[in-house]
C-alpha cells in the first residue's frame, strides 16, 4: 500500500522560510505528476505548486516568486521550499502524487 508522508511544517513568523518533504513508500514518483495543496479548516482545498515527470513546475499566482517544488525521484521525495512566509499562507498542506495519492498533511503556521 502506498503511503504519502508530509513533514517539515510548524510555527515561523511572517518573512520567514520553511522546507515541507512529502515522501513515499513505493516507487510511484516516476512518470508522475505531484503537487502541492493547502487547506485551511472550513474552505476549500487549493492547489499550491506542481512539478510533472520532466520538472515543469506551475505554481499559483499567491506563491509565485516565493515557493518552489522540487522533486527527487530517487528518493521519492518532494520538497516545497517556501521563503518570504505570510499570515496567510497559514493551512494544511497536503501532497498528492499523480491526482491519485494523498499524504495526511502538515500545519503551517505563520505568525504575524
Amino acid at each position: 500500500q502506498v503511503q504519502l508522508v508530509e513533514s517539515g511544517g510548524g510555527l515561523v513568523q511572517a518573512g520567514g522560510s520553511l522546507r515541507l518533504s512529502c515522501a513515499a513508500s513505493g516507487n510511484i514518483f516516476s512518470g508522475n505528476a505531484i503537487a502541492w495543496y493547502r487547506q485551511v479548516p472550513g474552505k476549500q482545498r487549493d492547489l499550491v505548486a506542481t512539478i510533472t515527470s520532466g520538472g515543469s513546475t506551475n505554481y499559483a499566482a499567491s506563491v509565485k516568486g516565493r515557493f518552489t517544488i522540487s522533486r527527487d525521484n530517487a528518493k521519492n521525495t518532494v520538497y516545497l521550499q517556501m521563503n518570504s512566509l505570510k499570515p496567510e499562507d497559514t493551512a494544511v498542506y497536503y501532497c498528492n502524487v499523480g491526482w491519485v495519492y494523498w499524504g495526511k498533511g502538515t500545519l503551517v503556521t505563520v505568525s504575524s
